[in-house]
């Protein structure tokens, strides 16, 4: 972590062994998920013999059972296959989000916001960014982009940082797919202590607390296995909370602002200016501030240490009132996460064990064994002169053959009409209707007598079983637009603005471009607007 947020926050020192606990609940209910997260992943890269199995001796990796059988654990890794295929999909697909209007006269607004959303897009090399997102989302099933605004590499800009869902805790209550619903969210940072004192050390007093809280961690130790960090690191737990507090809504009937104050600040705010308005004229023509009680809602951050001691803590600093970070999770029913990988693994073993099943026939089976009758043996031969001279090229064994001993004989063991061929083509089929990506998506030909406009035709068909999936990402990539913009409009000065959109900047004698009342949505180039 770079930094944090480059705002202002407020140390703190506080103690919050309640938020850790909370924390930690949500932590340990993920813990299915980051196992899964986990196999998936070594089922696509390669490793797909780790599955622990049952044995008279114990649960050991499927791979050990295998050797210990005296076979080899061989694998032909297709998931990898598809995973490479669905990212060149996206990859072809890739368009840089655009900003469009709901207001036909903020159309200026609109194009500008474009050019900056491509500048910042193009500033964090976005399309890689998301493609590797991507080649998490396939495997996990999660994808989380952090946004901020801040100082990061020598650089004040606004900032899109990957997280890994490893790191990642959420709220496990949540049930809606657009995570509304949810009031914690964070992530688990392990930084070196010059970077943790780089983040929350603004004196040499913090910086001697730091010391103190970090000691241990300094020095190797282990510390709590939930909340261990790395060796020589130092663990910050970021919690984004939603939270509620008694205000008061307020309409200023005199200059038509509406706002909001603290239950404790009403007196002085509200009826003190009631009071001095209605003494100033009479009571029919004042026109004084309305107001009601509610129960507000905001999100707060707190960065914390393992044990709870609040380093950094505040309100979110954004004009979007949330948290940074943008979520989506596949597909989210009821809470559950299920990847791409994981549906196509079931697949990837029976085929693994296909082949591993194929060649242990074909190594157990006899191939060309050689039968030398004894007596027929030649006085001062040896057997192994008989089996080097047969093996040789043009080789010539020279005996004489003797009455009732038979010939030598060659023997030969059919495995071929075994049925594991049609098995194996059957189940790379199977492969390929569960997994969605078929032949016409890899570019193959059916045959090469097929049309282009056939090939066309069945490509985009092709394209069918993996539409939800690659629009569920895209709402992602366009979630995380708005949050740019957002970010943008907030951050980026007039001066900033005319830098980087030139002369077609409207917006360098007025504010307008900073004002909230514009509503923008955001859609990939050349996409028409629904509705």
């Amino acid at each position: 972590m770079a930094n944090k947020n480059n705002l202002l926050g407020m140390r703190s020192e506080e103690y919050r062994p309640d938020l850790i606990e909370r924390a930690q609940r949500n932590w340990e209910g993920m813990a299915g998920f980051r196992r899964e997260r986990e196999r998936c992943k070594r089922f696509t890269y390669g490793d797909q013999w780790g599955d622990m199995v049952p044995t008279s001796f114990g649960r050991i990796r499927e791979e050990d059972y295998i050797l210990s059988q005296g076979n080899l654990p061989l694998k032909n890794n297709l998931i990898r296959r598809l995973v490479r295929n669905v990212l060149g999909v996206f990859r072809n697909q890739w368009s840089v989000p655009e900003c469009v209007p709901h207001d036909p006269r903020e159309r200026s607004q609109a194009k500008v916001m474009s050019r900056l959303l491509e500048y910042n897009i193009n500033k964090n090399r976005m399309e890689e960014m998301y493609a590797r997102t991507m080649e998490e989302f396939l495997i996990s099933g999660m994808a989380v982009h952090r946004k901020w605004f801040g100082r990061k590499g020598g650089e004040t800009d606004c900032w899109t940082d990957f997280v890994s869902p490893d790191k990642f805790l959420m709220d496990n209550s949540s049930r809606d797919f657009r995570y509304r619903d949810v009031s914690l969210i964070g992530e688990i940072h392990d930084m070196s202590f010059g970077c943790l004192c780089a983040s929350f050390a603004s004196t040499p007093e913090e910086y001697a607390r730091l010391q103190n809280i970090y000691s241990p961690s300094a020095h190797g130790s282990a510390g709590d296995a939930m909340w261990a960090a790395e060796e020589g690191k130092c663990r910050v737990i970021e919690l984004w909370c939603r939270e509620y507090k008694p205000r008061h809504l307020c309409h200023d009937t005199l200059t038509g602002e509406y706002f909001k104050i603290e239950a404790q600040n009403y007196r002085e705010m509200v009826e003190k200016v009631n009071k001095r308005r209605i003494r100033d004229v009479n009571e029919e023509e004042a026109h004084i501030i309305e107001s009601r009680w509610i129960t507000d809602e905001e999100w707060h951050y707190y960065f914390l240490t393992p044990d709870g001691a609040v380093l950094d803590q505040g309100v979110s600093p954004y004009d979007h009132g949330g948290h940074p970070y943008v979520v989506k999770a596949y597909p989210f029913i009821d809470g559950e996460i299920h990847s791409f990988v994981a549906d196509v693994i079931d697949q990837q073993k029976f085929t693994n064990r296909l082949i591993s099943m194929y060649d242990w026939i074909l190594r157990s089976s006899a191939k060309g064994v050689l039968l030398f009758p004894e007596d027929a043996l030649p006085q001062g031969v040896s057997i192994s002169d008989i089996a080097e001279e047969w093996s040789r090229f043009n080789g010539v064994i020279v005996f004489r053959p003797k009455d009732g001993v038979p010939l030598p004989q060659q023997v030969h063991s059919n495995s071929a009409n075994n049925g594991i061929t049609d098995l194996l083509n059957i189940q790379l089929k199977m492969l390929e209707d569960v997994s969605g990506v078929n032949s016409a998506l890899q570019g193959k030909l059916a045959s090469n007598s097929m049309s282009g406009t056939l090939f066309d035709q069945q490509t985009r068909n092709s394209l069918t079983a993996l539409a939800d999936l690659l629009k569920s990402y895209k709402d992602f990539i366009l979630e995380g637009a708005a949050m740019d913009a957002s970010n943008i409009r907030q951050f980026y000065t007039p001066s900033r603005i005319k830098g980087i959109v030139g002369e077609e900047n409207p917006f360098e004698e007025t504010d307008t471009f900073f004002d909230s009342s514009l509503d923008f949505s955001f859609r990939e180039k050349g996409e028409e607007m629904a509705g």
